[in-house]
């Protein structure tokens, strides 16, 4: 299989991605890919980024434990405070 291959931008910005490379790497309709811009160079990758999944996975913790994001603002000003206070 060839490294290169053109891909043409239908309306909206859709992007279809070659049978054979949907077949190779097992994409399926509603498979979430990664994009990254590497300064005009577009990278696609058929997974969930780490940094995604790890932040995934804090928010879910921190949903468990009733945090809010006004609850952990509240915390962080305290922190400041503290630390102001301390200099």
């Amino acid at each position: 299989m060839s490294n290169t291959m053109t891909v043409r931008l239908a309306q909206r910005g859709v992007m279809t991605i070659p049978k054979q490379l949907r077949e190779t790497y097992n994409i399926k309709y509603g498979d979430y890919l990664t994009l990254t811009d590497l300064g005009g160079v577009f990278m696609v990758s058929p997974k969930q980024s780490e940094v995604d999944i790890i932040a995934d996975s804090i928010q879910e913790t921190l949903i468990e434990k009733g945090e809010t994001l006004e609850s952990m603002l509240k915390a962080l000003r305290e922190v400041r405070d503290q630390h102001d206070a301390q200099v």
